[in-house]
Order: structure tokens, then C-alpha cells, then sequence
């Protein structure tokens, strides 16, 4: 796994082959959320993941200093900035498929996040599910460096009302696929959270990533 000290093979512009589907994808079963990775493929270093994240499941998010900010009403997320690792890109909304898994967006658009339109809106009450890819054949994606955040980083989000959510950036956290937390990533919320997910931890050449990179947020601010 590349330190998120020293730039990986990819970062530095060297060649190197990428794997495809490296993506969340979230799917419904038994009333819970399941995450598993988009498909497993072949492929260079896996993405960045911060030094300060845990592998395994803690009872909660660290807790913020930054005040929580009033929910505002729903209104369908239009793009998505993260100004500590350079990211700028539009949100499409994604639907479940017939095998009830979120849809992902499409590999070749490596510039694009996906928002779960059938949750809750970035912004409003309750938690909004945003997933992207980490890279794909091509090189880095939308979510390459997400592990790199850190408490107190910021996340905007654009709205179709043309008004912009800010969210503070609570933790950082990598979830083994095979104990993932479904209460601490998706349980009810009063108050407006962001998670944003990829895929993580350490790519097998056969089964893919088996892990995921899960950031809390919480809504601190909007304009």
C-alpha cells in the first residue's frame, strides 16, 4: 500500500497497469447495507489510505469540534468538491439494479461520483450516500486519494437549488468488506451527514479490494 507520504507509481505519472470496478457498491439485504466492490481485476497499487484510519470497526465516529448546521430542505446534489485532495466533479444520482445493488457510474467516466437518489439529499436530514471509483484501466479516479482526508477537512456539495452544503470532514475510516459496520455507516440520523465510500485496503489480483474507505461528515455550513 503507497504511503500517503510518498507519492505511488501512478501519482508520479509513471506507466503501470490498473484494475477495473474498483468502486462501493452497496446492496440491500436482510433490512441491512452490505458494501462489496465493483469487480475484481487486475491492477497496479491499490489507492492511497491515510495513516491515521483504522482497520477495523470503532463504536462511532471521532467527534467534531464543528458545530452541526440546520438541515436544509431535500434538493438533488448537482457536483461535489473536496479541496485537500483536488477533487471537482459532477454527481449523477444512482438507482438499485434488479440484483438490488446500487448501480455504479460508468468506468470510463473517471471524473463522476454517484449519490444514492433514494436516500437522503446532501444537505437534508438523515445520512447521504455518495460512492465513486478509485481508478480504473486507465489510471486514477474520482476517489483515488479519499483516504488521504483528515478531520476537519471540508466537503462541498452543489445543489440543484443552487445552494452549496458544506460538510467537515468528522474521520476517516477502512472497513473490512467482510465485517462491515452497517448501523455506524448508515443508521438513522437527525441531523444532515455525508459518507462518501470507495473501494480500499489491500487489491487481490482474484477477489478485488477487501476493504472499503469510508469518510464521515457532517453538515457544518451552506450558502
Amino acid at each position: 500500500m503507497p504511503s500517503p507520504d510518498r507519492p505511488s507509481r501512478a501519482r508520479r505519472g509513471g506507466p503501470g497497469p490498473w484494475r477495473a470496478g474498483a468502486v462501493a457498491v452497496l446492496l440491500v439485504a436482510g433490512g441491512g447495507w452490505l458494501v462489496h466492490d465493483g469487480s475484481a481485476d487486475r491492477g497496479g497499487p491499490p489507492p492511497p489510505s491515510s495513516t491515521a484510519v483504522t482497520t477495523m470497526p470503532s463504536p462511532a465516529p471521532v467527534a467534531s469540534p464543528v458545530a452541526a448546521a440546520p438541515p436544509l430542505p431535500p434538493s438533488v446534489p448537482t457536483s461535489i468538491r473536496i479541496p485537500a485532495i483536488k477533487v471537482d466533479a459532477p454527481v449523477s444520482g444512482l438507482g438499485l439494479n434488479a440484483s438490488q445493488q446500487l448501480n455504479t457510474p460508468p468506468m470510463e467516466q473517471r471524473n463522476l461520483a454517484g449519490w444514492y437518489r433514494d436516500g437522503a439529499a446532501p444537505g437534508a436530514a438523515g445520512n447521504a450516500i455518495v460512492v465513486g471509483h478509485a481508478d480504473n484501466h486507465n489510471g486514477p479516479a474520482v476517489f483515488y486519494r479519499l483516504g488521504l482526508l483528515r478531520p476537519g477537512d471540508t466537503v462541498a456539495v452543489t445543489r440543484k437549488d443552487r445552494r452549496t452544503a458544506v460538510f467537515t470532514v468528522d474521520s476517516v475510516r477502512v472497513f473490512p468488506k467482510k465485517d462491515f459496520p452497517d448501523t455506524l455507516v448508515y443508521g438513522a440520523t437527525n441531523r444532515s451527514e455525508l459518507r462518501i465510500i470507495t473501494c480500499g485496503g489491500k487489491f487481490d489480483r482474484r477477489t478485488g479490494y477487501e476493504s472499503n474507505t469510508v469518510v464521515f461528515a457532517h453538515l457544518t455550513s451552506a450558502r
